[in-house]
């Protein structure tokens, strides 16, 4: 610098101290043209939700009837039916169905979406958006609204229909997450008695079967680091209402059933890209575990009061989509990204159990749909047309092979498989769903699909009372050979 003029180092000084409130500044001028979406938040390292909120109420949790007890007698009350296994043994469903052959009703919806159909021994409940032109990939999403609609199992008709406007600023329609599953991929449950929907930033909201609105709690309103919208679903023990809102801040919830109030909150920045939803595990006759899967670990938590009981350290890092599977005494967890594979961990225990209770591991994975377990066999197909047979007892891969009958590749499968009687069901999204033997050889026995329904197709199919319920972006179906 020495052989600069003395004006020309005045000049660089001072260049070179306004430097950084240059810099400052055209952050701040660059950052509204990001757009009106919520800001994603920072991915932090990562904790266990080892300190819980415990909400003290005036009143008691009601008593009679409760939500265990009403749900018993429900077949496909929540996501994947019982417990989420996504199996039934239906025997009397048809393998067979198109608009002129074993079609009951088919009803046009109010909106896409990706969540799954519920069932009463009456009703039927689903979710859906509205507002989004999802053909220009729109990212205005001020006329977004979510939809509770409620159909009689008998004719399909609408019984009554919830709109409920998203709270803004909502997730943009755009980059791979919500334009390929949407604004309501959150499937409801029922006790029989009333039905809960999780709404994302707009909440849990709760009706009795007639349509009237009992309750809405706000469960948080942030989006994840990557804004790709919500994903898991409800889960109900004794008189609680329990949401993943791990999109929504990061926590894990229970609600009281009757009235909506909080009574426990877990918080854990490791919740970040959790999308499944958790499942119920009985350890023994005092004990259940709330057990979910996260970004490098599988929790057991006290559902009653959403304590930390066990974690298991695991490879499944990035975003998990797929909902965990029990086999017995088993958790089985799929997904991750780029460390993508499965794990086995049995339930129990106490503090870090990763050495102890750790089965197995496997480099066989699915990204988002769930794989469906059946006779200790793991049987699904994944995001990229390729069928998968592997071991419930050692993870060992058993059959690996693509599917012919696939011609879509760009992520042709995000429903979760389901056994039905003594068959397997693939739902794709532009394909049809395939029927198939349980057998280690995909030996596919029928292809099912309406031809005039061109729509995508991500929810996992419902069953009860030898009736299929499928939904696609514009109907749900109901097939049954007793029409």
């Amino acid at each position: 610098m020495s052989s600069l003029a003395p004006k020309k180092r005045r000049k660089l000084f001072w260049l070179l101290a306004l430097l950084p409130a240059l810099l400052i500044a055209a952050g701040l001028l660059i950052a509204p043209l990001r757009g009106p979406g919520p800001r994603p938040r920072q991915n932090g390292a990562g904790t266990r939700p080892e300190s819980i909120t415990l909400v003290a109420l005036n009143s008691q949790p009601e008593t009679t009837p409760t939500a265990t007890n009403n749900i018993d007698a429900l077949a496909w009350s929540r996501f994947r039916g019982p417990n989420g296994s996504g199996v039934s043994s239906d025997a009397s469903i048809p393998t067979k169905w198109s608009e002129s052959e074993n079609l009951k009703w088919s009803t046009e919806l109010p909106g896409p979406g990706s969540s799954s159909p519920i069932l009463t021994d009456k009703l039927v409940f689903l979710t859906c958006y509205s507002g989004i032109d999802s053909q220009s990939r729109q990212t205005d999403t001020s006329n977004l609204k979510r939809h509770l609609i409620c159909l009689s199992r008998q004719d399909g008709k609408i019984l009554w229909n919830h709109t409920e406007p998203a709270v803004q600023p909502e997730d943009r329609y755009q980059g791979m997450g919500v334009p390929e599953h949407g604004y309501a991929t959150n499937t409801p449950v029922t006790d029989g008695k009333r039905v809960f929907a999780f709404l994302g930033k707009s909440g849990v909201l709760a009706f009795d079967l007639e349509g009237n609105k009992l309750w809405q709690t706000s469960v948080g309103t942030q989006s994840g680091n990557r804004g790709w919208g919500t994903a898991s679903s409800l889960v109900l023990f004794e008189d609680l209402v329990i949401v993943n809102a791990s999109e929504e801040s990061q926590t894990i919830r229970a609600l009281r059933a009757s009235d909506g109030q909080e009574v426990w909150k877990a918080t854990g920045s490791a919740l970040e890209q959790t999308y499944g939803t958790p499942i119920l595990a009985k350890v023994d006759d005092q004990r259940t575990d709330l057990v979910i899967a996260v970004p490098g670990e599988i929790w057991g938590l006290n559902p009653r009061t959403g304590k930390l009981v066990w974690y298991a350290e695991t490879s499944l890092t990035g975003n998990l989509s797929p909902s965990l599977l029990l086999d017995n005494d088993t958790v089985i967890a799929f997904g991750g990204y780029r460390s993508s594979g499965s794990v086995a961990v049995k339930i129990g225990g106490s503090g870090d159990v990763t050495k102890t209770h750790t089965l197995w591991t496997s480099r066989n994975s699915s990204y988002v749909s769930t794989p469906v377990l059946l006779d200790d066999k793991l049987y699904w197909i994944d995001d990229k047309g390729t069928y998968y047979v592997s071991s419930a007892k050692t993870g060992e891969l058993i059959q690996r092979s693509r599917v012919s009958n696939i011609t879509t590749r760009d992520r042709p499968v995000y429903a979760s498989a389901v056994a039905i009687g003594n068959h397997l069901m693939f739902q794709t999204r532009f394909d049809g769903l395939l029927v198939a033997a349980p057998t280690s050889e995909l030996n596919v026995e029928s292809q099912n699909r309406f031809e005039s329904d061109k729509s995508m197709c991500n929810a996992t199919p419902a069953v009860d009372s030898g009736e299929l319920y499928l939904r696609s972006d514009s109907r749900i179906y109901c097939v049954s050979s007793n029409r």
